[in-house]
C-alpha cells in the first residue's frame, strides 16, 4: 500500500510568534489543555484509565504558575494558540516545567524547542538556576527533545521506558542579572 505524502510542515519564523504570559483561567489557554488531555488519554488510557489526563491537568492548583514563583507561556501565530508550556517552584532555586505542548497540526516546526528556550529565559531570570521535568514514558518525541537540548536523564536510558515511570530530567540554567 503507497502511503500518502503529507505537506511540509510550515517553516518557524520567530518574528511571527506572539508568546504571552497568561492565567490558567485565560480562553487563550483551553487549546492547550483541551488537546493535552485528548493525547495523555490516548497514550495513556489504557495504563492510568480513559479521563485521568483531566485529574492529571488539574492536580497543581492555577496560582502555582503565576509570577513571581511561575508562569504559562503560550506561543501564538496569526492570533492562534500553535504551542505553550508552564512552570511552577520545585525547590528554592529549581524550576519544574509542565505541560510542554505543540497543536499536533503545528508539530515538526520547532516550536517544543522554541517553547522551551522561552521557559528557560523567563526561569533564569526569575532568580532559578536549574529545571526540573518529568515526560511520561509513551512520548518518545519528548524524551529525544530534552537530550537534545541539553537536559540530563535522571534515569538509565538503556532501560524500558514503560519499567521506568515518569521519565525525568535536569538541566542547568546559566546565571542572568537581575
Amino acid at each position: 500500500m503507497i502511503q500518502p505524502t503529507l505537506p511540509a510542515p510550515a517553516p518557524l519564523r520567530p518574528s511571527e510568534l506572539t508568546v504571552l504570559n497568561l492565567p490558567m483561567g485565560d480562553r487563550r489557554v483551553r487549546p492547550l489543555l483541551d488537546e493535552l488531555a485528548l493525547e495523555y488519554d490516548s497514550r495513556y488510557g489504557s495504563l492510568f484509565g480513559r479521563g485521568a489526563a483531566a485529574a492529571e491537568l488539574n492536580r497543581y492548583p492555577a496560582k502555582e504558575f503565576v509570577a513571581p514563583v511561575g508562569a504559562l507561556l503560550i506561543v501564538q501565530e496569526n492570533g492562534e494558540s500553535v504551542a505553550g508550556g508552564a512552570f511552577r517552584r520545585h525547590g528554592p532555586q529549581t524550576a519544574e516545567f509542565k505541560r510542554i505542548w505543540t497543536h499536533s497540526a503545528h508539530r515538526r516546526r520547532g516550536l517544543a524547542r522554541f517553547v522551551l528556550a522561552e521557559l528557560e529565559s523567563l526561569a533564569a531570570r526569575r532568580g532559578y538556576r536549574k529545571v526540573y521535568l518529568t515526560t511520561g514514558p509513551r512520548q518518545p518525541e519528548a524524551k529525544h527533545l530534552y537530550l537534545n537540548t541539553g537536559y540530563e536523564a535522571q534515569f538509565d536510558l538503556s532501560a524500558d521506558p514503560e519499567t521506568v515511570g515518569p521519565l525525568a530530567f535536569t538541566k542547568e540554567l546559566p546565571a542572568v542579572r537581575r
